[in-house]
This record gives structure tokens, C-alpha cells and sequence, in this order.
């Protein structure tokens, strides 16, 4: 076993864990953080998608010891304190961007790295950057449409899939 510590969401965190955890399993049955989702465990679905460091990261591909010391924000650290949701939360629901909502926390979180990168990303720019994020319901209009809402532009123009 292995002591590992890191910063979750602004607040610190540790736990002890064998070498073989994933982050994902780290934030979930540790720390309790549920809303970081395991869909796959192959890496091909994004709905454990955190940010490391302020990295994109699927956290089923790395191990919680490779976290040690690292600065990591899920989805629970994405709304305020009082629970209002940060502006691309509120773009999702605006937008309807989300169905089963399984998805959801992995899209929101990839989002915000777009974001961070690219503030006003084109339509295209958008799904390019959303190839690594499965969504089984929505067939992704809304949720394009939400992000580039988020992003502050005027999605009223984007023809209807």
C-alpha cells in the first residue's frame, strides 16, 4: 500500500492505495467523489474525464499514486459553494446538453478545458475536441450547442440535427 496525497477540488485529500488503483476508483470509493463516472475502464467513453494539474485527464487511465501531490478538480468542484452552477452547467441545462445525465460530468469537465484553451471554439472545433467523450443519448447537438453558449456566442444560427 501506498500513502498518496493530493488537492481535491481545493481542499487536501489522502488515502492509502495499492499501486494498481485508478484515479477514478481513488475519487469514487475513497473519497466518495460519485460523480465522476466509469463507463468504460478502456479509456474510449470520457465519462471520468478530471483535470490534473489543469490537465484534461480520463481518470481510468492513471493510477491514483501518479496523482501524488497533484491539484485535481471533478465535477463536484465545478459549482459554487451554495450549489449555483458555474456557467457551463447552466449552458447544459439552458441548451438541454444532457438526457440520462451519465455522460454529463465527463462532457462538462472537457468542456471547461476547451474552454480554458479556446474561448470562442467554432462548431467544429467543438466536436473535434469532444471525439474522446461518448454520449449515448443526445446525439451531441444540444451538447455543442451548450458549449459554445457557454463560451458566450450566439448558437440561435446552428442548423438542428
Amino acid at each position: 500500500m501506498t500513502q498518496v496525497k493530493m488537492t481535491v477540488n481545493g481542499k487536501a485529500a489522502s488515502g492509502e492505495v495499492e499501486g494498481r488503483t485508478l484515479l477514478v476508483h481513488f475519487l469514487r470509493d475513497d473519497l466518495e467523489l460519485t460523480g465522476t463516472h466509469v463507463g468504460c475502464d478502456t479509456s474510449q467513453c470520457g465519462a471520468c474525464v478530471v483535470h490534473v494539474n489543469g490537465n484534461a485527464v480520463k481518470a481510468c487511465t492513471m493510477f491514483a499514486v501518479e496523482a501524488d501531490g497533484a491539484e485535481v478538480e471533478t465535477i463536484e468542484g465545478q459549482a459554487a459553494e451554495d450549489g449555483t452552477l458555474n456557467t457551463i452547467q447552466q449552458a447544459f441545462q439552458d441548451h438541454h446538453g444532457l438526457q440520462c445525465g451519465f455522460c454529463t460530468p465527463g462532457m462538462v469537465m472537457s468542456a471547461a478545458a476547451l474552454l480554458k484553451d479556446n474561448p470562442k471554439p467554432s462548431e467544429a472545433e467543438v466536436r473535434h475536441y469532444l471525439d474522446g467523450n461518448i454520449c449515448r443519448c443526445t446525439g451531441y447537438h444540444n451538447i455543442v450547442k451548450a458549449i459554445m453558449a457557454a463560451s458566450g456566442q450566439d448558437v440561435s444560427a446552428l442548423a438542428a440535427e
